[in-house]
């Protein structure tokens, strides 16, 4: 990706934070990137191609501050862990990312061209969370009676609907980290059903 995209994409993502997308206005993301409203057309379209790479761009760097590689030789159930409470740091970007995603899921109820990004891009978070635990299960690590798509999911959305809290000051990162961790270790209980 080239920096003056990336730049524009960090602009999107700090409007859509702080306006949210149904306030998103071209010309604020233009200002905000201290470009052309022209310029942002001509990389991205429209509004909705710039509000959809900016989801995929806040995935992709969600996807960097996890703590976990390919090559991470760490237990399964650490590995997890970490892809979970990722998504609760101290960090500007990660709160950016966290808002920009609320935002987006907030808009779809009333945008349904937003839902297919969306559900794509949820879509790939729950495959490699529901891998994790199958790697974990072929390793012995996690009962075999664990359905790892519905643990999935339950685990995503509790951390979907922790963030809300956790930005609007309601809970600490340490609070939603621990409920991470608790609700991660209840999921791969050998009882737990989906």
């Amino acid at each position: 990706m080239s920096t003056r995209r990336a730049k524009l994409l960090e602009a999107t993502c700090r409007v859509i934070a702080l306006r949210g997308v149904r306030g998103l206005r071209v010309e604020e993301v233009a200002a905000e990137a201290g470009v052309s409203k022209t310029l942002i057309y001509y990389h991205f379209r429209d509004r909705s191609g710039l509000v959809t790479s900016a989801l995929e761009y806040v995935n992709d760097r969600a996807e960097g501050y996890a703590g976990v590689s390919d090559d991470d030789d760490a237990p399964v159930r650490e590995l997890l862990l970490r892809l979970l409470v990722g998504e609760f740091q101290d960090d500007r970007a990660v709160r950016e990312n966290s808002a920009v995603w609320g935002e987006v899921r907030a808009a779809a109820t009333f945008d349904e061209g937003l839902r297919p990004v969306l559900a794509t891009l949820t879509e790939r978070w729950l495959v490699e969370l529901a891998e994790v635990i199958e790697d974990g299960q072929d390793e012995g690590d996690i009962p075999a009676s664990v359905d790892s798509r519905a643990a999935a999911v339950r685990l995503t959305s509790l951390v979907e609907g922790l963030s809300g809290r956790w930005l609007a000051g309601l809970l600490t990162t340490a609070e939603a980290r621990s409920h991470v961790a608790a609700a991660l270790e209840r999921e791969l209980l050998p009882d737990a059903q989906g």
